[in-house]
């Protein structure tokens, strides 16, 4: 690989993300974020949201730079989710609607799947290991994601109470037969194989990182730039990424019980839907196979433990977002995190899996509780705009 040539930023070994510009062979550059928090599995942060914001602000006005790359250090996650301990703190005041910490935590990490979204070079994801909540935001708002046979991920929120955020709204819609609804509502893990069924995945490589990176700077990228040729530099790194080794990966779950869990989603309302998920009796009258695997015995766990509220709010946005644009959806998720960071059940969820850890949270209310007409009126306050007008951190919808 070639030497670094600039930074945006000037690197320290403890900084939360570090930056580099790769020369090509053609005189191009390829700028390199990494999220350096190998020990939080690179939770996202405000700072982190920040720093990868200025980058690629700088580096969308770089004439010489043709693509970015985006990965996590360590081996184990590209982004397990967001950096919630800040945010747990900042929930102790229940008055604080909208909260402040909360505004700028999920405010900076919106904007930045705006801009990354209009980012008009390739940025491609290096998206090996652990890649959940937050790290799906990053992953779902680049142009290019490499998943390798160690790619696992989730939206787990119905854990700890809040819904399936970082634009899982929008991405979860493109999970096909209502899949993505699944995913939602029982916080499912998949694999690289369920990524590209999703068409949240392009490539899943068997080769490991630097492999990428030479290829890259061997692309002739001034066909690019040539404004009489066809080519473009998204095409360049389809074409590239395509000519390396393939991953074997796994069968894809959401593909082989595709029928069963079709049929679960369409039987209607949430309480028929819950009334299915709770009971494996009725799983087993629909699929014996999918009732029988380890795979959906754990999502069913996940599920029936998981915080009524959350599966409330991930069914209604499910349908809510359809015809919405992608800056619309962002606004609207901002108005629901800012609600689930004022009321009870977020706070609780972090308590019991991060803080105390005796994973016994004590939601505030059952699905039956939430399906009343009261229940249906706290559900809905959950979209309610909670900024003075011209305050809303997002483009208002």
């Amino acid at each position: 690989m070639t030497a670094t040539t600039s930074n945006p930023l000037q690197n320290h070994a403890d900084d939360v993300v570090l930056f580099e510009t790769i020369r090509t062979h053609c005189g191009h550059g390829l700028g390199v974020m990494t999220l350096n928090s190998p020990k939080s599995l690179n939770a996202l942060s405000v700072d982190m949201c920040h720093l990868l914001s200025a980058a690629l602000s700088d580096w969308q006005e770089d004439e010489h730079l043709v693509a970015v790359i985006l990965k996590g250090a360590g081996d184990k996650a590209f982004c397990a989710g967001g950096d919630i301990r800040k945010l747990y703190d900042s929930m102790k005041d229940k008055s604080l609607l909208p909260n402040p910490y909360a505004t700028s935590f999920f405010g900076s990490e919106y904007k930045l799947f705006q801009q990354m979204h209009s980012f008009t070079k390739p940025i491609i994801l290096w998206g090996d290991g652990i890649v959940m909540g937050g790290g799906m935001g990053l992953l779902a708002s680049c142009s290019h994601r490499i998943v390798t046979e160690k790619t696992q991920f989730a939206m787990p929120e119905v854990t700890i109470g809040l819904f399936p955020d970082a634009s899982g709204s929008w991405f979860l819609q493109k999970f096909p037969a209502k899949s993505g609804l699944f995913l939602g509502l029982t916080g499912a893990r998949g694999t690289a194989s369920d990524l590209i069924l999703g068409n949240l995945a392009e490539f899943a490589l068997a080769c490991d990182y630097d492999a990428i990176i030479q290829k890259l700077v061997a692309t002739n990228w001034q066909s690019a730039t040539n404004p009489k040729s066809t080519d473009t530099a998204h095409g360049l790194v389809s074409q590239a990424l395509s000519q390396l080794p393939k991953a074997t990966l796994t069968e894809s779950k959401l593909a082989r019980y595709w029928r069963p869990i079709s049929q679960i989603m369409n039987s209607g309302s949430l309480a028929d839907i819950d009334a299915i998920l709770q009971d494996d009796k009725k799983i087993a009258a629909i699929s014996s196979d999918f009732a029988e695997d380890e795979w959906t015995k754990r999502t069913l766990n996940s599920y029936r433990n998981g915080c009524p509220v959350t599966k409330a709010l991930a069914f209604e946005l499910y349908y809510k977002v359809g015809t919405l644009s992608f800056e619309q959806i962002l606004y609207l998720e901002t108005n629901v995190a800012l609600h689930c960071s004022a009321n009870p059940d977020f706070k609780e969820g972090v308590r019991a899996l991060l803080i105390d850890k005796d994973k016994r949270p004590n939601w505030s209310r059952t699905l039956k509780d939430c399906l009343t007409f009261e229940g249906r009126r706290y559900i809905d306050s959950h979209f309610d705009n909670p900024y003075s007008a011209g305050n809303h951190p997002i483009l208002e919808g």
